[in-house]
C-alpha cells in the first residue's frame, strides 16, 4: 500500500465495515485530540473501547478503560493509535499478538512508520497512517450518502 495517498474507496470501506474500535492512548482530558475523536466515533454509532494503562479501570465518555489491547475481551475491528510514530512498531507487535486480530490499524496525524505498517499488512491487516477518522468521515461517508 502506498501510504502517501489512500483511495477514497479504501478509507470509505474501512469506515463502513468496522464496528468496534479500540482507541489506544485515549485521554479523559477533553482538550486532548484522542478524547474528541473518541466522542466523535461514539456519536457516529461505533463501539469504542479506550486503552490507556494510566487510566485502566476508570471511564472515559462512559466507556471502561483497558490497560492494554490484550485486556479487551471482545474482537476489535480497528485500533486507532494515539502514540508517537516511534512507538508504532511496538503497537504493531501488540496487534499481531491478538487473537483474533483487528482488520484495521489506523495511525493518527503524525503517526507513520512504513516498516511497521508493512509488517501489519503482511499479516493481512489494513493500515492507514497520518490521518484522522474525524476529518475523513465527513468527506467520504457523507459524500457517499
Amino acid at each position: 500500500m502506498n501510504h502517501d495517498h489512500y483511495p477514497d474507496g479504501y478509507i470509505r470501506h474501512i469506515l463502513k465495515s468496522v464496528h468496534t474500535i479500540a482507541v489506544l492512548g485515549a485521554s479523559p482530558n477533553d482538550a486532548r485530540p484522542s478524547h474528541g475523536v473518541m466522542g466523535f466515533l461514539l456519536g457516529k454509532g461505533y463501539h469504542v473501547i479506550p486503552v490507556n494503562p494510566g487510566h485502566a479501570g476508570k471511564t472515559i465518555l462512559g466507556q471502561t478503560v483497558r490497560a492494554r489491547l490484550a485486556d479487551i475481551e471482545e474482537p476489535i475491528d480497528m485500533v486507532d493509535v494515539f502514540r508517537t510514530a516511534s512507538q508504532f512498531g511496538a503497537v504493531v507487535d501488540e496487534v499481531l499478538a491478538l487473537d483474533p486480530r483487528p482488520a484495521v490499524l489506523w495511525g493518527q496525524f503524525t503517526v507513520r512508520d512504513d516498516a511497521a505498517a508493512a509488517r501489519a499488512e503482511a499479516a493481512g491487516i489494513q493500515v492507514v497512517m497520518d490521518r484522522c477518522p474525524v476529518t475523513e468521515y465527513p468527506v467520504l461517508m457523507l459524500k457517499a450518502s
